[in-house]
């Protein structure tokens, strides 16, 4: 385990940041373009990435990012 001390500013960017990357993800998760292998490895970063945004946001910020059910169950 590690640990990170971050001023207001620090915690306030990374939150952006991560915001950012969800965002980007969320949108290409959405593209029939993109393989289904890339898919399900940006299925995972996202996972990742989510679950440290979790740790900076509210649960208000959060609920933007929950991929809905026809999402998540869309094949591959």
């Amino acid at each position: 385990m590690l640990g990170v001390m971050l001023n207001y500013k620090e915690s306030q960017e990374i939150e952006y940041m991560l915001k950012r990357e969800l965002e980007e993800l969320l949108l290409d998760l959405t593209d029939s373009r993109i393989d289904g292998i890339v898919k399900r490895a940006m299925e995972e970063r996202y996972k990742i990435i989510f679950g440290l945004y979790k740790r900076f946001a509210s649960p208000n910020e959060c609920y933007k990012y929950i991929r809905n059910k026809n999402q998540r169950s869309q094949k591959v």
